[in-house]
């Protein structure tokens, strides 16, 4: 039954008592916090934003890498019947301006001495602040409080207040804003209620069999609805205890720690531990190289049939005691009952290298506006290649134009301040319009094809999805990014980006003596053998679909470049006039 935060969040803390609710690293050890001290450590944090004069209603924006005490910040936050809004630690001081002005925040919550400078950027243009609290450190000059000082004020506080505002919470209020990273424009702030939160847990805890106790790693950006999901929502409403890790550079290490129950990554992690893996297997002696490549062949079989629902081949328990129990210790995901990936398209490679490895990823789609999930899939129901089924009590349609439309309990209340955005959102029948093009299969799976906004319409008039065809081009071992160009053009082009792990391998083979993205870019030979790959992808795709030229680009994509947002989306106008130049001459005469 869908419930309200603070009453999730009462019960687990009593039934979890003194056992281990959130861990963090201190130097070299994992400092553990119980859930008798997080129950009172939120509620202080409750009673503080009172004391700071924050209002039921009114909104508080946190920026922070993930730790304990944004969870703090954001459920003390609902508490108090306040709205916490998350910001991207990467967003700009002026970006960081328009979340808060835009919300009219009272409190900011920043991490440490860098986030309090932007804000300290813009401190005269944020008239409702009332105080900014810096989680880490203490700050200089006065105009900030610490976090022990702020938890200190919720001593002024009587606990009755605190309690008098979750008691006038109803399930239908709004308890958080989730502003849209933003392919193209200004995030719009997405308004999720407390139905439509706990509807979503419980669901995935039906379907995932997620129990108290059991460890998530928490490392994605918590302003983003699916991290928010997984380790801060699940940990309040089923009690899981939740890891931080120290920063995504650190995960590897992190996830041999933890040795997480469920472990969620979008697409651009999956990617870049599957290129790790790859690195470290061509190292390999020859036998232990052929050993590999024998059970990555039972594997991928295994993984199929297992979906058919027919018995996996004679040797897979071999292959499973030989080469992937042994994998999944080193990579710290021998305990994992549930590998997630969701927020971005994940190619048909990267899926299929880990099914191969008895590692099968479970694809989930939403979006912010569906509080993060509509179709899902587990380790027992699943298919590669597909976005999963519809969650039990939800509703998708297909329109006529492909657009997948969604209707239930976890679409949102609508975008705050911005009631013309929400109207062309939701139709007058209540369905959600996700902008994505897809289909349902027989069995009730959904496949997403494209983003609406994102088919490119070729001069000769064609509708190209961009994604299908960068999803191929990431098959080729060497390529790590790719972006289709094409719109309103005679034929498609790609922008590739290389993993400069394996350009030297590549190089060798391709007799090139390129050994960086920039080197392998102006070698006629590392270009011979891009194209001979890329004409083998072609043979794939339909003739519209193929590629007739690339250009490789010097350096990966990236949030901080400007072209991917902090969930690793394409920016593909960002992209587009970036490298304007590249993608002319591209179209130049040749």
């Amino acid at each position: 039954m869908p419930t309200r935060v603070l009453d999730a969040f009462e019960r687990t803390a009593r039934a979890g008592g003194s056992t281990p609710a959130l861990r963090r690293k201190l130097s070299i050890m994992w400092d553990t916090i119980s859930w008798a001290e997080y129950h009172r450590d939120v509620r202080l944090a409750g009673r503080a934003l009172i004391a700071l004069g924050v209002s039921p209603g009114e909104h508080v924006t946190i920026i922070g890498y993930n730790c304990p005490e944004w969870f703090i910040a954001d459920i003390g936050a609902i508490a108090a019947g306040a709205i916490p809004a998350g910001i991207y630690t990467t967003n700009t001081a002026e970006q960081c301006q328009y979340v808060a002005h835009h919300c009219e925040a009272r409190v900011a919550f920043v991490e440490n001495a860098e986030q309090l400078a932007k804000f300290r950027a813009v401190r005269e243009q944020l008239p409702h602040l009332l105080a900014i609290v810096v989680m880490h450190g203490e700050p200089e000059n006065g105009d900030a409080l610490s976090w022990k000082s702020f938890l200190a004020l919720g001593e002024t506080v009587a606990d009755e207040r605190l309690d008098a505002r979750i008691a006038a919470q109803q399930l239908d209020d709004v308890c958080t804003l989730i502003y849209t990273s933003g392919t193209t424009g200004v995030p719009k702030a997405v308004m999720l209620t407390h139905r439509n939160i706990s509807w979503i847990v419980e669901q995935g805890a039906a379907l995932a069999g997620i129990k108290a106790g059991e460890v998530v790693l928490s490392y994605l950006p918590l302003s983003h609805i699916a991290e928010q999901l997984f380790s801060l929502h699940n940990n309040v409403m089923l009690g899981t205890c939740v890891w931080f890790a120290e920063s995504l550079d650190t995960l590897g290490e992190a996830l041999r720690d933890a040795r997480p129950h469920h472990f969620l990554a979008v697409p651009r992690v999956w990617e870049k531990i599957q290129a790790r893996m790859e690195a470290v297997g061509a190292q390999s002696p020859r036998v232990r190289r052929l050993i590999a490549k024998w059970a990555r062949r039972v594997g991928l079989a295994g993984g199929y049939a297992e979906q058919r629902g027919a018995r996996r081949p004679m040797f897979y328990a071999l292959a499973n005691r030989v080469v992937y129990s042994k994998v999944r210790a080193s990579l710290g995901l021998d305990r994992a009952r549930t590998l997630i990936t969701g927020a971005a398209p994940i190619s048909l490679h990267t899926q299929e290298f880990f099914l191969s490895l008895g590692l099968p990823i479970c694809e989930v789609y939403g979006m912010s506006e569906s509080t993060g999930v509509t179709t899902a899939s587990t380790p027992t129901r699943y298919r590669t290649g597909r976005a999963g089924f519809v969650l039990p009590g939800a509703e998708v349609r297909i329109a006529d134009d492909g657009e997948i439309c969604i209707r239930g309990p976890h679409v949102f209340k609508g975008y705050h301040k911005d009631a013309t955005a929400t109207a062309e959102m939701i139709d007058g029948d209540g369905w959600l319009h996700s902008g994505d093009i897809g289909e349902l299969d027989h069995e009730g799976f959904l496949k997403i094809t494209d983003r609406k906004k994102e088919l490119i319409i070729t001069a000769g008039g064609e509708n190209i999805a961009p994604q299908l065809v960068e999803g191929q081009l990431k098959s080729i071992g060497v390529v790590s990014q790719a972006v289709v160009i094409g719109d309103r053009r005679r034929y498609l082009s790609v922008l590739l980006t290389l993993d400069p792990e394996k350009i030297p391998a590549i190089a060798s083979l391709a007799g090139s003596p390129a050994r960086t993205s920039e080197e392998a870019g102006q070698c006629a030979r590392f270009s011979a053998y891009l194209q001979r790959e890329i004409d083998a992808v072609n043979q794939r795709l339909a003739r519209v679909q193929t590629v007739k030229r690339f250009a490789v680009l010097p350096g990966e994509l990236s949030v901080d470049g400007g072209e991917l947002t902090p969930t690793m989306k394409l920016r593909r106008k960002m992209i587009s006039e970036k490298y304007a130049k590249e993608i002319e001459r591209l179209y130049a005469e040749v």
